[in-house]
């Protein structure tokens, strides 16, 4: 059975942080013990800028599924009903923020949400789509009654008292076990090929690529690239100071361009880059977040 407290997720998220902070609020909310085997935590994002000003968030990308009620000025992708389900991003996750919005978002555990409802996360991957049709409009329903002036941990409240009466009709063995994969990927360091994820799990590769589209949206490779990925950044972000050949190589990263190229996909500018700025976050005592 997996262990509802040991997380599935990396701290490291929102990028440039601090410049985020100035513009929109950030804040995390639990959820309900009961839906911890299937439910990371909330979230909750609000602005209001001035009127013709907007800023560019961009979010490191994880390998989860996002149910969100998004109101305000919609993003690419959000329509009328403004309560969607966004599968796994395999890139960066770039939204420009305008005007007033609050955004209330539950993040599943890596196969969360496909466990729980009874999805296919790859059909989901890299998109987003309204959540009727995809979840009970029961579940809905009180969702779509939520308002900016709710507190986030009400808000979380109302999601979870929803989401507790969704639930599949007989335990899901292969969910738990991918899980406790998952949870191992993110904790062992060590872990940096899919040949090891063979040898952790007694699975084959063809059944850790099938399970992991079905349940997760995203191969196996891929989420090992962004934890890896994720510890990088968060390494530069807590300081560290010695050669990126180094760090590169810790994390899995034998060629360095290969390395640099991923990192200038993922985040938008070299390694050298993104620290330097990061030391003059730092010489400035600039606060950190993470979603």
């Amino acid at each position: 059975m997996v262990d509802r407290t040991k997380a599935t997720s990396t701290t490291a998220g929102i990028l440039r942080p601090e410049e985020l902070a100035r513009h929109a609020a950030v804040e995390r909310v639990p959820a309900h013990p009961g839906l911890g085997r299937h439910v990371e935590y909330h979230w909750r994002l609000c602005w209001d800028l001035p009127p013709g000003s907007s800023y560019p968030s961009e979010t490191l990308p994880h390998p989860a599924c996002t149910l969100s009620v998004e109101l305000g000025e919609p993003r690419e992708g959000v329509g009328e009903d403004r309560v969607v389900v966004t599968g796994v991003v395999t890139r960066r996750f770039d939204v420009t923020l305008t005007g007033s919005g609050w955004v209330l978002g539950t993040k599943f555990r890596p196969g969360g949400l496909a466990a729980l409802a009874g999805l296919r996360a790859r059909d989901l991957t890299d998109r987003t789509r309204p959540a009727s049709g995809l979840l009970p409009e029961e579940v809905l329903a009180p969702l779509r009654d939520l308002t900016p002036e709710a507190s986030p941990a009400r808000a979380a409240a109302v999601v979870d008292e929803a989401l507790l009466g969704v639930g599949p009709d007989r335990p899901d063995p292969v969910y738990d076990d991918l899980l406790l994969l998952v949870t191992e990927m993110l904790a062992d360091r060590d872990l940096q090929r899919v040949a090891q994820l063979e040898e952790r799990s007694g699975w084959s590769r063809r059944q850790l690529e099938r399970r992991f589209a079905a349940y997760v949206g995203a191969t196996p490779k891929w989420v090992l690239a962004r934890y890896r990925m994720h510890d990088v950044v968060t390494a530069l972000d807590a300081g560290y100071d010695g050669p990126l050949a180094d760090l590169a190589a810790d994390h899995g990263w034998y060629d360095q361009a290969h390395f640099g190229r991923e990192f200038v996909a993922l985040v938008g500018q070299t390694p050298a880059a993104y620290r330097a700025r990061t030391g003059r976050r730092r010489s400035t005592g600039s606060p950190q977040q993470h979603a």
